[in-house]
């Protein structure tokens, strides 16, 4: 009988979590952004989401020490997860050996 009881116990707390979950997940809206630029040491970068509900969306970039500025925009959905697309801005810049000495 006792067994019976824990297990129950356990089933129903199993079923409230998941539903607590999904009414959190569900629920969740957001707005954000920062952003880096110190021209001194040629930081730059920065990142934005937006989230309404299941509905995520963002990018971020940062300057590559190559020159070139790499760009990610992103969604998350429930079917495919984080889906990226990834750019490059500029062309790829490396100093010559003998501009270092």
């Amino acid at each position: 009988m006792n067994a019976k009881v824990f297990i129950l116990l356990g089933l129903v707390a199993v079923v409230a979590a998941d539903k607590l979950a999904s009414f959190e997940s569900g629920e969740a809206k957001y707005d954000f952004n920062w952003a880096v630029k110190h021209d001194d040491s040629d930081n730059d970068f920065g990142h934005q989401e937006a989230r309404n509900e299941d509905d995520t969306q963002g990018s971020y970039y940062v300057q590559l020490p190559d020159g070139r500025l790499q760009t990610v925009r992103y969604v998350v959905d429930g079917d495919n997860g984080y889906v990226a697309e990834v750019n490059y801005d500029g062309e790829a810049r490396y100093p010559d050996s003998n501009e270092s000495k």
